[in-house]
């Protein structure tokens, strides 16, 4: 789905005056992933580096010798990031917000067995 210039510039003027909104577009981004929504998490964080630091300084904060583009393309609608990649991303992402995401466990709620005894 193409975003409108106009979508995009309130992510940004959001990002830029908000920082629990940049810190959430990362949180949201990686819980997707885990629970299965790979789409969802790489929009996010597609936007979050478009909203920040934009995909050719991410690209210098991996080591200057990605492209660009080649970054913007794995997070897209058909990219398929290998896993090193993205949390590569990841980790540059939570560095530029100075934070670090932990995984905590919560117990899974099974539903009842009715009828069994």
């Amino acid at each position: 789905m193409a975003l409108t210039k106009d979508f995009r510039e309130r992510i940004k003027s959001r990002a830029d005056a908000d920082p629990d909104f940049r810190r959430a577009l990362i949180v949201e981004a990686i819980e997707s992933m885990l629970e299965g929504d790979v789409d969802i998490g790489k929009s996010l964080l597609r936007d979050y580096v478009n909203a920040t630091v934009g995909f050719p300084a991410l690209a210098e904060g991996l080591g200057g010798d990605r492209d660009p583009k080649s970054l913007m393309r794995m997070l897209s609608d058909r990219g398929n990031p290998r896993m090193q990649n993205f949390f590569e991303i990841v980790k540059f992402c939570q560095q530029h917000e100075g934070i670090t995401l932990q995984l905590s466990p919560t117990a899974v709620q099974t539903p009842p067995q009715h009828g069994m005894a």
